[in-house]
Formats: C-alpha cells, structure tokens, sequence
C-alpha cells in the first residue's frame, strides 16, 4: 500500500484538496479477477482459464508457496485449510523431529522472534542503520578519497546515500506536523477504541460512527479523509499510528543511532549467516495483516461461500517470518528464502523491500540457492513511483558487482482500472529494464485478520501474490515447468496494448512498454494457454530451454 504519510504530505503541505472519490467502490469486490473482454474491467480473466483447464479435463497437483512476510492469522476461515504443514514435525512437542534445526515448525517459521516467544513487531530503517554505522567510521567530515582503499571508497559511496537518506530527506516541517499532530490523534483514537469495542478500525467502521468528543472527532475525520484521498483503501488506526511512528523514527536517526529492536530478542550473531537456527514457530505474532491479506489472494479457499476465492486452487501457503514495520534484515530474508526452498517451496512470494542492503550477498547466494533448486522468486517493485532502473529497490535478481542476474525472478508492478485510478498504479515503481510486468494492485479485496474479516489494500504487495498466485495455478496444473518457463509463460502472455498509461508520480503519459520490460498486464487464461502449447507440444523455444543447474548438497552463506 501506498505510504499513508505521502498522502498526508499532500493533503496537508501542498494545500491541496482531498479527493472527493468515496472508498466504495464501482468495482465488484473481485474486478482483478474478472475478463476484460467480456466486463470491460482490466482483470486478469480468471474464470476463464479455470474454464480452460476443465475443458481440457486436466487435475492439478499440491504447490506450495512460501510468503515471506509480516505474518498470518492461521485461525482465519479462508486460510486456515490452506496452510502448509510440515508432515515431519509433531506439534507442540518442543523437539525439531525433522531434524532441519527449528523445532515445532509446523507451519512456517519466524526469523524475527526469540526463543522465549517474543517477537520483533517495529524494527529500524536500513538507511538509518547503515548511516549510524558508517558515521562512526567517517565521522562528520568526509575523508580524502585519495587516501582509501576501493574497499573504502565503496563504504564511503555508501555513507553518503544514506546520509543523504537520512538527514538531506528529511522533511523538516513535516516532522514538527507529525509531532504536533500525533497526541491529539491519540487521545481521539482511544475513545474511539472504547466506544467501537475494537482495538483497531478502519474507515468503513467510522461511516456509521459518532461521537461527542472532539478529539474522536478530529481522529474519524483524518482518517475518513485519507481514505478518501486513496480510493479503495480502507485504511486503520493502527496503520495510520505506526506510520507515524516510523516516520519520527527515521526523523530521530539523523540524531541518534536507531534501537536495536532486533537484537535483544532474536539473540543471534547477525554478523555471522551461519548462525542460522534461531527464531521460533509464532508465524502469526501480533503483526499479521499484510502476509494475511497476501496470502488470501494467493489461494484463499475457492468455492466455500466465504469471504473470497484465492487464484490458485490447490495450494499450501508456508509463512516464513521475516518483514517488520521497518526495514527487514538482510540475513533474515537469505535464511527465509533458504529455508522456504529447503522445505519444499516451489514458489516464493516477496512483499517487501528497502533502499539499502548492507549484506547484498547473503541474499543474493539465496536466490542463486533458489535458482539451482528451480524455485520461482516474485518480488513487489515497491511503491515509492520511481524508475528502478536507476534508484535502487532491495532485494533485487541483479548480482552484486553486476556479475549476472537470476533467472527466476520475476519483478511486479502494480496496475488497476481506469474507475479506480487508471491502468497503471500512481504509487507503484516501473522501470524497463528491471520492472518485469504489470499486475492488479489497487483495491484489492482480500483476507484480513480477525478470523472472518476482509478488507482492501493497494500497493505493489498485492501484485506480487496475484502474479504468485497465477504461477502456482499454471504449475499446479503443469507441474513438470521449470522456474524459468514459469516465468516465460507469465511474461510472453502478457496483456500488451499501445494505449498511453500514466507514468507513476508524473504527469506524463507512455506506453506501458516503457515502462516495464514485457510492456504488459498479467492474464491467467492466455499464460495457462500459452503453458499447455509448451507442454503439450513439447515445442519449448530457445528462449525457455535454459540449461538445468546442477545440484548441490548445500550452499553454505
């Protein structure tokens, strides 16, 4: 989802107006799964390609697909069927009976908790980090780059980004804004709390909320209006208060070194990847919105009359904890992604990333780990509506020193419909040589925590488990495609078209070829299509013949 505190920078420093648009939408709850040819809504014709497999009498095969994210609610109706489980372990027994070095992962495992149960929630900013590091390494003065070392001088690049990241980016006026803002919100959101039942609400929950006190007031029509100004989004007060904590965090980096939230309760050696078996199995802990809303749309249960139905139909979601509010680690997600492939992953989803990663090449021996094993790695784009083919969006298929990049990895837009915003995302990254292709990310209808609830949320996050999601029907159906297939079939099938489409956070207008590499817009039913001819034909151009790596044991860090 688009940064709340953008739309706050907006609304309140620009002295622009909100935007009139309510958060209902004219969409069906559902419009990024419909057919275009048939609704005229920019879907990615779902129906159709389930249509096509039943046509073709074909079964399909158990995928699993490991989320790499905030958390699940694994008690939710529309999730809990769908969670992988680890046949190996026997619950709550307190022994790693597969012997795989973490013990009672039942359904995932949690990079970021503590082996007494306590679990990193907010974490620091990556930048801020890097900053506080090297500052004590350079100090206030810049030091002659004559007299260092290219190993030096590439420590000293890297200081003056985050520097820059941290102290030039800084907003000041912004800051004393939020400082000034945040108490009176507080109080507003505490009475609203009482008076609604419910520690955390959104807007729909304020339509039909009213109230005496002032400060409730004020609180319901902030966050009404942000909504508002983000149409689809049913923004909550926990959102909107956690943005504005991490926005004074990063203010407060350019004083002072960030805590280190991480350190006291995960306890391990974070210099060292090779101290590797720490965490613990609460995959859910009390951060699970955003990988509960992504693994929804990934394969929520089909056809149970509840909530929604997932793109794919015969998937295990394993959840792999290891995204904060902040600033993921990199040692955290080259384990999360080493383990996702160790425990039988076929596909890997990605909702995460930062401007800096420190330990590059922790990350990238993981995805090259992922390529031998021919698991398929879908990353979000990000959504700060910059070219990332020339600003920087870890984690990334480009090795470090340029030396290669993965082949299976496929990058993720955010798109969506011209009566919700138009068919690119104002919010989403792009870029033509490392924004592999678009998907439906704006109001998406999906899972949500609390068991029975669901709700919308846009960002380049929600893109990227459509495209995991129709890469696990496709293998599902065609289990025998490689990771590289899969990810040719999803990008020659792509939706093209020469109609102008806005270029995120400018006023100007191109083909969406230039913008993304493959110039288009996901479609299941011509990508499962596109998948039988391979298969079936055994017809499988040069293109998708890559050479099979081969395997190893292991690959240490």
């Amino acid at each position: 989802m688009k940064k709340i505190f953008l739309l706050l920078s907006v609304a309140l420093f620009s002295g622009a107006t909100m935007f009139s648009q309510s958060s209902k939408s004219v969409l069906p709850k559902n419009w990024y799964q419909q057919d275009k040819e048939s609704t005229g809504i920019y879907g990615i014709s779902l129906d159709k390609a389930y249509n096509f497999v039943k046509t073709k009498k074909l079964k399909s095969r158990q995928v699993v697909v490991a989320v790499i994210d905030s958390g699940i609610d694994t008690l939710h109706e529309d999730l809990k069927p769908i969670l992988w489980t680890n046949s190996k372990e026997i619950p709550g027994n307190g022994i790693d009976d597969d012997h795989n070095g973490y013990v009672d992962d039942v359904h995932g495992w949690n990079f970021i908790g503590g082996k007494d149960g306590r679990n990193v929630t907010k974490d620091s900013y990556e930048a801020a980090r890097v900053y506080n590091r090297l500052k004590l390494k350079f100090g206030s003065v810049m030091p002659d780059e004559l007299s260092l070392s290219p190993a030096e001088k590439e420590e000293l690049e890297l200081y003056k980004k985050a520097q820059q990241k941290i102290v030039g980016d800084v907003n000041p006026a912004e800051i004393a804004f939020f400082k000034k803002i945040l108490p009176g919100f507080l109080k507003g959101d505490s009475v609203i709390t009482k008076e609604l039942g419910k520690k955390e609400y959104s807007c729909s929950d304020l339509e039909k909320y009213t109230t005496t006190d002032e400060f409730a007031l004020k609180t319901k029509m902030l966050l009404v209006q942000l909504c508002k100004s983000n149409p689809g989004s049913d923004i909550t007060n926990k959102q909107l208060i956690d943005e504005f904590d991490g926005q004074l965090r990063k203010a407060d980096a350019a004083n002072k070194a960030p805590e280190e939230y991480r350190k006291e309760i995960v306890q391990d050696d974070e210099s060292d990847i090779n101290d590797r078996f720490y965490g613990n199995n609460d995959i859910m802990a009390t951060t699970p919105f955003h990988g509960t809303h992504c693994s929804g749309i990934i394969a929520a249960v089909r056809n149970n009359n509840k909530g929604i139905d997932g793109i794919a139909d015969n998937v295990r979601i394993m959840m792999v904890r290891a995204v904060p509010d902040g600033d993921e680690h990199d040692k955290d997600i080259a384990l999360a992604i080493r383990y996702a492939v160790d425990n039988g992953a076929q596909i890997v989803s990605m909702s995460f990333g930062k401007d800096f990663s420190p330990e590059k090449q922790w990350v990238d021996d993981a995805v090259k780990y992922a390529e031998q094993k021919g698991v398929l790695l879908v990353h979000a784009a990000g959504n700060d509506a910059k070219n990332i083919d020339s600003t920087d969006n870890f984690p990334t298929p480009v090795y470090l020193g340029e030396k290669g990049k993965a082949s299976n990895w496929i990058t993720v837009g955010a798109s969506g419909d011209p009566k919700n915003g138009g068919v690119t995302a104002s919010f989403s990254n792009y870029g033509k040589k490392e924004v592999d292709v678009f998907a439906p990310g704006v109001q998406i209808y999906s899972t949500i925590p609390g068991g029975h609830t669901y709700g919308n949320a846009s960002g380049t996050s929600m893109a990227c488990p459509v495209v995991a999601g129709t890469a696990a029907f496709i293998l599902g159906y065609y289990p025998t495609l490689t990771a590289q297939q899969l990810k040719y079939v999803i990008e020659k099938s792509a939706k093209t078209s020469d109609e102008a489409v806005n270029v995120p956070g400018t006023e100007e207008k191109a083909p969406l070829s230039d913008i993304s590499k493959t110039g288009g817009v996901i479609n299941v039913y011509s990508a499962i299509q596109l998948a039988g001819t391979l298969v079936g034909e055994r017809k499988i151009s040069k293109e998708v013949m890559l050479p099979k790596p081969k395997m190893k044991k292991s690959v240490k860090g």
